[in-house]
């Protein structure tokens, strides 16, 4: 598929918006707490899976919304339903949702969650499948499955939380449904840092890595994704072959020859 530009994009449910090269994305029903409904999911699943394609997007910022950045499915247009649904479209639905965790590891450009206030349910899930998570102190994410009956192996939730928290951790949350505060989301190491003014901090942190080898920044979330499933050794040999790929590019030449001249590179992704 060829590189298409995104910035014109005007989806239903989410706000969206590009400003150097940076995509920012909001849900847009604040007066809920942001919700997700079947739209949604679907939506933001199609914006992943195209951004991969993107030729004016560099980084993507999961930010909130009205102080609160998702509430989990809706209990009346999500949860509702599901009650009354057959095996083959509740599992229709369990797929939906996790082709949204696919397309946001898949997209090829890195993410950041800027998270306030409420983070529960899938809204965690979003969090957690974002590359870099960053929070306000205002910020409570919980993994509320087994409130409503549940299990707590929803959208890769256990395969991705023991990675970031460790097992006995992962275990803890996902089997309470407890709310993980700030502080000790941040000690815990499922938030990268804590900021007052969170979305100011993504956006600093996202203007530092699209002024960065955006290419590579690309090959490097491929491996870390790849590289789940690999063995020491075949680690080893397939960051061989990635970097010697990278060295091919005009911005490794740009990074040296900045570095003799005593000059800041210019990275222009390719």
């Amino acid at each position: 598929m060829k590189p298409v530009p995104m910035a014109d994009l005007a989806p239903e449910h989410f706000q969206w918006e590009v400003t150097d090269r940076i995509a920012v994305i909001r849900l847009n029903r604040p007066e809920r707490k942001n919700p997700l409904t079947f739209d949604s999911y679907a939506e933001l699943g199609a914006c992943f899976r195209q951004l991969a394609h993107a030729s004016d997007v560099d980084v993507v910022v999961l930010a909130s919304n009205g102080g609160n950045f998702c509430s989990g499915g809706d209990v009346h247009e999500i949860i509702g339903p599901l009650v009354g649904m057959e095996m083959p479209k509740l599992l229709a639905f369990t797929r939906m949702t996790g082709e949204l965790v696919r397309a946001m590891i898949h997209c090829g450009k890195p993410v950041i969650a800027a998270v306030e206030g409420v983070c529960v349910g899938a809204g965690a899930i979003m969090a957690m499948a974002s590359d870099l998570r960053l929070a306000a102190p205002s910020a409570k994410a919980a993994f509320l499955f087994t409130k409503v009956g549940l299990a707590g192996c929803d959208m890769g939730a256990c395969a991705m939380l023991p990675r970031i928290v460790g097992q006995g951790r992962a275990a803890e949350l996902l089997y309470t449904g407890r709310v993980l505060r700030a502080e000790e989301g941040e000690r815990w190491g499922f938030w990268n840092s804590l900021h007052d003014d969170v979305f100011a901090a993504a956006m600093n942190l996202a203007r530092a890595i699209a002024a960065g080898p955006v290419w590579a920044h690309g090959i490097t979330k491929t491996q870390l994704l790849q590289e789940w499933t690999m063995g020491l050794d075949q680690a080893i040999e397939a960051e061989a072959q990635a970097q010697a790929i990278c060295m091919t590019t005009r911005d490794f030449e740009r990074a040296y020859r900045a570095f003799v001249a005593k000059q800041t590179p210019v990275f222009e992704g390719n």
